[in-house]
């Protein structure tokens, strides 16, 4: 593959009237993996854990994780068109992947989500702390207090919710 080829200069913005956006209905498509890249296993038995795993960014992790043997556990709030593909294609690297829908900005279903994949997989070895949202505006009059709260409670709250509920199930190192 021409390097040239995975560049997006020039490429126009993307635009969709809600967030997180749907990857599917994106044009032209994200990147979510180098082909050329094959992976070699250093993650065998390993279990991760990525919230926002079902496109973009974390999409990407996640299927680089699989290349190199890990099992996941992917946390997104509804797009589950884009989350059921991103699953499908760990897959296809015989990974394992749970699914787990809901707001990682609230912090009773980080800790539910947290027990899921315990009773799932019996344990957690890694954490990605992916989720994201971004609201652009013209200028900060135009950002309302509520979608400041929302990006805040994404953004940020979500890290330390998610990092508490999986921090006790981590081995040192």
């Amino acid at each position: 593959m021409n390097p040239m080829d995975r560049q997006t200069e020039g490429q126009k913005p993307q635009v969709q009237n809600r967030q997180p956006g749907i990857e599917s209905d994106m044009e032209p498509k994200p990147l979510l993996e180098d082909p050329d890249v094959k992976g070699s296993g250093r993650l065998k038995g390993k279990v991760a854990v990525i919230t926002g795993g079902d496109s973009g960014i974390g999409a990407a992790a996640a299927i680089a994780y699989a290349k190199e043997g890990a099992d996941l556990a992917i946390l997104y709030l509804d797009e589950h068109a884009d989350a059921e593909r991103t699953k499908k294609r760990a897959e296809e690297y015989q990974a394992e992947c749970l699914l787990i829908p809901g707001d990682v900005g609230d912090e009773a279903h980080c800790q539910k989500a947290v027990r899921q994949v315990l009773d799932h997989y019996g344990k957690i070895d890694i954490l990605v702390n992916n989720a994201a949202e971004q609201h652009p505006q013209n200028g900060i009059l135009d950002i309302t207090a509520e979608q400041l709260e929302k990006t805040f409670r994404t953004n940020m709250f979500s890290m330390f919710h998610m990092t508490k509920a999986v921090l006790a199930h981590l081995k040192r190192g």
